[in-house]
């Protein structure tokens, strides 16, 4: 952490793992209360920022493997870091496989993605 918030200082901005920048031009006001917001940011942003990225590669790459199989299967809605598919139930378990190879493999870490995949009629039974 201090090794982030020293280069957001040196630099007036932090990155994801994927290189993408988050300007804190307020990262060095002499006002405690819009530096230390700024400093939460410095913190925050490479860790949620990653995860964004990650998800958005992957959902590419989760369309286009649809598109190539010929699925009906339509991604409909993104909430956080969960997806949300329409499929027909025939399409259940490849549709379910795929979202994990990609999601899963979107990248190389230390520690291991790991997805968690639930599958119902609707939105609550797949919550249960």
């Amino acid at each position: 952490m201090d090794g982030v918030l020293a280069q957001a200082r040196r630099e007036g901005y932090v990155t994801t793992l994927l290189k993408r920048r988050r300007y804190l031009p307020e990262i060095n006001s002499p006002q405690p209360t819009i530096r230390q917001f700024a400093e939460r940011m410095a913190i925050n942003a490479p860790i949620q920022g990653t995860a964004a990225d990650l998800i958005k590669i992957a959902m590419v790459h989760i369309i286009r493997r649809i598109e190539e199989k010929g699925l009906t299967a339509a991604m409909i809605m993104q909430v956080h870091d969960e997806l949300v598919f329409e499929a027909p139930a025939a399409e259940r378990e490849t549709l379910c496989t795929l979202v994990r190879e990609e999601m899963e493999g979107v990248a190389k870490l230390r520690i291991p993605l790991r997805v968690e995949i639930a599958a119902g009629n609707n939105w609550d039974e797949a919550h249960l």
